[in-house]
């Protein structure tokens, strides 16, 4: 089996690489090349190219535009990444029976439904990195190929820019940081997210047509919520690192992006179908860390 890894270098396409078997005939694609292939995935013709001379059987397109705030004011930039490259992806799998497994995020979601959200629920997103996100997943279902589109949710790691290191990085410098509690979600490890996505790849059947019948999206979250809050909490519970903690309203706290007050997702779909769940997500911080 043939496997690309679009973003090989970001959080979810390095831990991704690591953890692919090593008989597996893989090639990471990322901006610098550090992966394997570098190639600037924003340039639509030369993907189109990589994807002929490659010829992959699986594409993993770990790669995205995740500025939330930025994207506000980058709307072009953010619909190229996030809308148009899945497009290209998925054309190109649906001509060459090709599966193609894409992230998506809760961020799809306004945030005010007062329980967990199903993929069934009606997305609505509430700003431009969102939109960008869910037009990107249209776009790749509209292609026709077979695609698993994996829903996740405030994605930390030990590389690149997120939560986690900032919190790292500020409780060191600071005395005293304010934090939102009133926005709800579920804490993902990266490396929990690569794992789960290749137990269910390593496990699908050989026909496109049964990968077809597959195709869809599905929520891939740990069990267990918080607020951002709580979730510096443990992470300076972790670290034992002394830094008094103000719990702060997101009126408190305005950014150019609105985010949603609720991003909690249900993940029975993907347990039933794949048999695969997320630990809780206070473990996947511990194991992060661990691995730091």
């Amino acid at each position: 089996m043939r496997y690309l890894v679009l973003g090989a270098n970001g959080q979810v396409g390095w831990e991704l690489m690591q953890r692919l078997p090593r008989n597996t005939d893989t090639v990471g694609v990322s901006r610098d090349g550090h992966a394997g292939i570098a190639l600037d995935l924003s340039d639509l013709p030369r993907v189109k190219a990589m994807l002929d001379d490659q010829r992959p059987e699986v594409i993993i397109n770990a790669a995205a535009y995740t500025a939330v705030d930025r994207a506000e004011q980058e709307r072009d930039q953010a619909l190229r990444l996030n809308r148009d490259l899945p497009e290209v992806l998925g054309k190109w799998a649906g001509q060459h029976d090709a599966l193609v497994v894409h992230y998506s995020t809760d961020y799809v979601f306004d945030g005010s439904k007062p329980g967990p959200y199903l993929e069934s629920d009606p997305p609505a997103p509430i700003n431009v990195y969102g939109e960008s996100k869910l037009s990107g997943d249209k776009a790749l279902l509209a292609s026709g190929c077979a695609a698993l589109i994996f829903r996740v949710s405030w994605v930390y790691g030990n590389r690149g820019h997120n939560f986690l290191l900032t919190m790292q990085r500020l409780m060191q410098e600071r005395d005293q940081l304010r934090i939102v509690a009133d926005q709800i979600g579920s804490p993902t490890w990266c490396g929990d997210i690569a794992t789960a996505t290749l137990s269910v790849i390593t496990s699908l059947p050989d026909s496109i047509e049964a990968l077809k019948r597959l195709s869809g999206v599905y929520n891939m979250a740990p069990s267990g919520s918080t607020s951002w809050f709580g979730f510096a909490q443990a992470i300076q519970q972790r670290l034992g690192l002394d830094c008094e903690l103000e719990a702060i309203t997101t009126a408190d706290y305005p950014t150019p992006a609105a985010r949603p007050k609720n991003s909690v997702m249900d993940c029975t779909k993907l347990v039933d179908t794949f048999g695969v769940a997320l630990p809780p997500w206070g473990d996947g911080l511990a194991q992060c860390l661990d691995a730091a």
